[in-house]
């Protein structure tokens, strides 16, 4: 059914062709009122299994090394993983100001579903619209504080969540995560596609498990095969902003909840990337 106009001196007939009737409704969500987000910047993938999470703390790391002030909201909410990478456990306060996210060994605020249940272990089984509204509640509810830099780690595809992100958060753009594997064009592209359809600017793409790096010689294997996102970057006309190695040692130290002491210069050109939105202010 049509939305009926607002205006009362106006009448059927008028209102014929009236620009107000094909104003597309906002869903922005509104920030909590004790809390100041300069840049929001989602991270995305078309799949799952390619290291989103991973992506997602490094660069939260690069930021904060360079001494901005960062936040993470995990929107994964069905498969977590944010607290423990940074070994954070036990549940987030809550005061008369909203949701207090507990801080990383490395000044980050982080809040994740994982915060708010009484088990790290517990399984969130949610519909679609209740995982949505917790994204929201998530921005609304959380105190951010004074943040330049707040990343969403998004679950793969593009779903309710990745919906919900794009609609109802200021997103200055996203980063794209992808691996080497042959299936890298088509999911690259859907990602690609839905963000081109919510107008959101797409940064670069970031390609998680290039390659290894042998530790006799120094040479460069590509155990998933030969890297294409250099081809598929160039037909989308937006820049590779990463290509990261796989290191046993970050992993292990993710697992052990100490990834705060990550510095992954494998990132750098992301980091430019970030640098670059505050410049444009």
């Amino acid at each position: 059914m049509a939305k009926e106009c607002s205006n009362e001196n106006c009448s059927k007939e008028s209102c014929e062709g009236c620009p107000s009737r094909e104003k597309k409704p906002d869903f922005h969500v509104d920030l909590n009122q004790y809390s100041r987000v300069s840049h929001v910047v989602g991270v995305v993938s078309g799949k799952g299994g390619v290291g989103k999470s991973f992506v997602t703390a490094s660069m939260a790391n690069a930021m904060a090394a360079m001494g901005y002030r960062v936040g993470i909201l995990d929107a994964d909410i069905t498969g977590p993983s944010i607290p423990r990478m940074y070994g954070l456990h036990g549940t987030a306060g809550v005061d008369d100001q909203g949701i207090q996210p507990p801080e990383t060994a490395n000044g980050i605020k982080v809040m994740s579903v994982n915060l708010l249940l009484p088990g790290e272990d517990e399984p969130v089984i949610w519909r679609g619209p209740v995982i949505a509204s917790m994204v929201k509640q998530f921005w609304s509810d959380v105190v951010w504080g004074d943040l330049d830099y707040l990343f969403v780690d998004m679950p793969p595809g593009t779903g309710d969540v990745p919906l919900t992100v794009f609609q109802s958060l200021p997103v200055d753009g996203i980063l794209v995560v992808t691996s080497p594997q042959e299936l890298v064009e088509m999911i690259v592209t859907k990602a690609y596609k839905m963000a081109l359809m919510m107008n959101i600017p797409v940064l670069g793409l970031v390609e998680n498990y290039s390659y290894i790096v042998c530790p006799d010689c120094g040479k460069k294997i590509p155990v998933f095969g030969e890297s294409n996102v250099d081809h598929v970057a160039g037909q989308m006309g937006i820049p590779v902003l990463g290509k990261l190695p796989i290191v046993s040692r970050l992993a292990a130290l993710a697992d052990q909840g100490r990834f705060a002491e990550v510095l992954n210069e494998n990132l750098d050109d992301a980091a430019v990337a970030m640098r670059k939105l505050s410049a444009e202010e």
